[in-house]
């Protein structure tokens, strides 16, 4: 059978077995990896240089670190002091959705809604209001603004590596505005949307800044990932693995530290427990089997597709991508599409003679926000659903999509506009 053709069944096989079996995403994924190499379309030479490790050790460290900062208690508290200055209950939920966004530009989506939700939680007991819409609200803004700098999502990760992209690129490109602007405008817009939804809540809101923070430590390693990474951004020519061992370095150093302020050796197995490894598991297959279907020549072909679609139009072909990305991010998890499109659209771009940053960042901003149009879109969303549904609220796809769609249309129609008029 043709490599080609052969490549293309296998994939299309993995990804419907991703979507059925969410839950062995991190089996299925490396599995086929394998298949890959067995068969002769990734050689067995390649697949270890295809993994990127610097993004897995990216994850890993960041993962960790932010552990530590939520068992600081620190986000708690920052969102108390936060609700403190609303006026009421619609403000109240715009002020946690934007916070969320604020914090998932640096952290994990996951991890943001994790911190947030349950202040929400709180705010809805203490008014006496519905929680569903209030979680979701913040699900979403977490979702939007992972896309704002490098380490705020997996995907910003794999763009910046792909593109060779630092901390600093994302707000100022090549001489002109990144792709953190266009992602800001589209959350700006979002406000008024979430205004509209939440339009009823006007229930006056009280809340007392209670939670006590004894460390600090935490919030400081975080923030210094942030610099360390910026200053880092400044080498171009610095180890592959520079920005890595930075995050591992300083998670590393906050373990070491927690363990001698508590006396407690267990402090490190909790905190090394936290790290999604399965994720990175799921990442490496990835890497692996994207490799092979560059390989098999199938990346190159999808691209002339694309061509062949927009037939020449640069303008038709964005809007493509940008509308095929939203569409299928609502479905699909956006890690293993953004890694196989990457190359297709550096192979689009090179075939209509354009720069690649136009389409590379109209696909991150499709896929970063499609994610928010269903329930499992994004793992985020999941995340939110899985705290409301312990505490015995049932979350029916219409409760998500009527602040999902809108929300989406929204910033994904304003970030995508942005994004032309820079860099068309």
């Amino acid at each position: 059978m043709d490599p080609m053709i052969l490549a293309l069944i296998l994939f299309g096989i993995m990804y419907v077995l991703l979507l059925i079996f969410s839950e062995k995403r991190w089996l299925i994924a490396p599995a086929f990896a394998v298949i890959f190499i067995v068969t002769g379309i990734l050689p067995l030479k390649s697949a270890f240089g295809a993994i990127n490790w610097n993004v897995l050790l990216m994850l890993a460290g960041t993962m960790a670190t932010v552990e530590l900062f939520i068992q600081s208690k620190m986000p708690a508290r920052m969102a108390e002091k936060l609700l403190k200055v609303t006026p009421n209950v619609q403000w109240a939920v715009v002020a946690l959705s934007l916070f969320s966004g604020l914090i998932s530009a640096f952290v994990d989506n996951v991890a943001t809604v994790l911190m947030v939700a349950p202040v929400g939680l709180a705010v809805a007991r203490k008014i006496k209001t519905n929680p569903i819409p209030v979680i979701i609200a913040i699900a979403v803004s977490s979702n939007l603004q992972g896309a704002a700098t490098l380490v705020g999502d997996t995907t910003s990760i794999l763009l910046g590596n792909y593109a060779g992209m630092g901390f600093n690129d994302f707000f100022w490109f090549k001489g002109r505005l990144g792709i953190c602007f266009a992602v800001e405008a589209g959350a700006l817009m979002t406000v008024p949307v979430l205004l509209w939804l939440f339009r009823k809540e006007r229930a006056r809101v009280t809340a007392e800044v209670t939670t006590q923070v004894n460390d600090h430590v935490p919030t400081v390693l975080l923030l210094g990932t942030v610099v360390l990474l910026i200053v880092a951004s400044q080498f171009p020519n610095k180890p592959e693995l520079t920005n890595g061992l930075i995050c591992c370095g300083l998670a590393v150093i906050g373990i070491i530290y927690e363990v001698l302020r508590r006396h407690e050796g267990k402090i490190a197995g909790s905190t090394l427990k936290a790290v999604d490894y399965q994720t990175l598991i799921l990442l490496a297959g990835l890497f692996m089997v994207i490799e092979g279907m560059t390989e098999a020549g199938v990346i190159e072909r999808i691209a002339e597709l694309f061509v062949k679609i927009g037939g020449g139009s640069i303008a038709l072909t964005y809007v493509l991508i940008v509308g095929v990305s939203v569409l299928l991010s609502a479905f699909i998890d956006n890690i293993p599409y953004v890694a196989t499109m990457l190359p297709v659209v550096t192979g689009i771009s090179a075939l209509m003679g354009h720069e690649p940053y136009l389409l590379a960042f109209g696909l991150l901003i499709g896929a970063t926000l499609g994610g928010n149009i269903t329930p499992i879109g994004a793992s985020a969303n999941i995340a939110g659903i899985g705290i409301l549904q312990k505490e015995g609220y049932k979350v029916s796809t219409k409760d998500f999509i009527r602040i999902g769609i809108p929300f989406t249309i929204v910033a994904a129609v304003t970030g995508a506009a942005v994004i032309w008029l820079v860099w068309a």
